[in-house]
């Protein structure tokens, strides 16, 4: 067995003649077995996986910190940014009360943050204007993600903690 003789002939396969292809195998009940490469599927979008967790890290922590829903939207928003921003924030129904959207179009340099009824009590006008300035300066050196890392976390500190019930 150490020389690679063979010790029995295998079972009869119907198979006498043929060469496999490389990595394929007739098994003891005369089943060819091939073995395959998996290749994981990689994401498709602009970011990397190791981006996409720094940012979901960053929303899990604004959100847990101060009680509101952070989320982030790229991606177009139409003709009138604004609106497009407030479609995106309104498409959450009554849970949007507690939301603070960041919708950011690269295309278009726009940054849009619409905050929900209950949000806008928590973080002001001038607390969000400030971390869009800061997201936007991260955005011009080329450094998508820690605009949002940054800006994400301005705006949990300008919330502050959630409310205890």
């Amino acid at each position: 067995m150490a020389t690679g003789e063979l010790t029995r002939e295998s079972p009869s396969t119907g198979l006498e003649g043929t060469e496999l292809q490389p990595g394929a195998a007739v098994t003891a009940s005369g089943r060819v077995s091939v073995a395959q490469m998996y290749e994981p599927v990689t994401p498709s979008g602009p970011f990397t996986t190791a981006q996409l967790a720094r940012v979901d890290e960053a929303l899990t922590l604004a959100s847990r910190e101060t009680g509101l829903d952070f989320s982030i939207y790229v991606g177009e928003l139409g003709d009138d940014p604004r609106a497009g921003a407030e479609s995106l924030h309104d498409s959450l129904g009554e849970r949007g009360d507690n939301f603070v959207l960041v919708a950011v179009s690269p295309g278009e340099r726009v940054v849009e943050v619409i905050t929900g009824a209950h949000a806008k009590h928590r973080l002001s006008d001038r607390g969000a204007k400030l971390a869009v300035m800061s997201m936007v300066a991260s955005f011009k050196e080329g450094d998508l993600i820690g605009g949002f890392v940054s800006g994400l976390r301005m705006m949990a500190d300008q919330a502050g903690s959630a409310p205890q019930s």
